[in-house]
């Protein structure tokens, strides 16, 4: 991975590395400290520490780390670093096992430049449909719906609507950042969060390797590549029309406000991690809120 980021040469690239991770504390928080209770251990009894989840199961450095690295990571790109924390415009994530195809940039551009015009009440702009396994509808319409977690894109203005609800993101009893952002950040804006995004997908998932597939010793996960994405003639080209109109899809499945998340994060270490990342560029103490 960090000889493909070496070799980049079609653009600038500056590479960072989350300083509080589970790799480089093995054997301290936030990785496993000695003692640590586990799985669903008794403190108590057995006389270890940590603070159970909702569902009595204790810390797994492994899974809450997924949610560190990337509220890390949003604080670091937004407030932290020099290139970035003086831009307001908006900012493009994607991840590691996503494709971007060849029109990705392009149809970011023009998503963007739409967005006040077309959709003033969306948020964000985004690459794919929410739901990861669609390829999108084909209209000649631009579509409005809940914020996906694929080539997804926001400015200052949303992420300091964002940063706001540290409190919310960090006590929430659940490990994985999007889900928590559904359930918990979201629906604490008042109205509908939309995105606004091409009906064909400029991004896709690739890949049937992560965090819950065969990760044990005995059933190791090989990705043979069967994930491959066959791209179109349409998807090597800008394919959004400026005069398209916007379907706004109201009924927003999966994750809502009411979910009360699948837990992970009830250890009361990973939740001042977790606020201490939103107050490290800030001259704010976050033991004063």
């Amino acid at each position: 991975m960090d000889r493909i980021v070496q070799g980049i040469g079609f653009c600038q690239v500056k590479q960072v590395f989350a300083p509080y991770s589970p790799h480089l504390f093995p054997d301290a928080f936030p990785g496993a400290s000695p003692g640590d209770c586990q799985s669903k251990d008794r403190a108590k009894e057995k006389g270890c520490q940590g603070d159970p989840d909702q569902y009595g199961n204790h810390r797994a450095p492994r899974i809450v780390s997924l949610k560190h690295h990337w509220w890390w990571m949003m604080n670091t790109v937004w407030d932290g670093m020099e290139e970035t924390r003086d831009f307001d415009g908006h900012i493009l994530f994607i991840e590691e096992d996503h494709y971007i195809f060849p029109n990705a940039y392009r149809n970011a551009q023009l998503l963007v430049d739409l967005k006040p015009k077309k959709c003033p009440q969306c948020y964000a702009i985004n690459l794919a449909p929410s739901d990861v396994k669609s390829r999108g509808e084909g209209w000649e319409s631009l579509v409005a719906e809940k914020m996906g977690n694929i080539g997804y894109a926001f400015n200052r203005t949303v992420w300091r609507k964002i940063h706001a609800k540290a409190k919310q993101f960090c006590a929430f009893d659940e490990y994985n950042w999007d889900i928590t952002m559904w359930a918990t950040v979201y629906p604490s804006f008042g109205a509908p969060v939309y995105s606004l995004r091409g009906s064909r997908r400029s991004a896709a998932h690739f890949g049937k390797c992560g965090l819950h597939q065969g990760q044990g010793s005995s059933n190791v996960c090989v990705d043979n590549g069967s994930g491959a994405v066959e791209l179109e003639d349409a998807d090597k080209v800008p394919n959004i029309k400026a005069d398209w109109p916007v379907r706004v899809i109201q009924r927003q499945e999966g994750y809502q406000a009411g979910f009360k998340g699948w837990g992970g994060w009830g250890d009361r270490r990973d939740r001042e991690l977790c606020l201490s990342f939103a107050y490290m560029y800030h001259v704010k103490d976050p033991s004063s809120s």
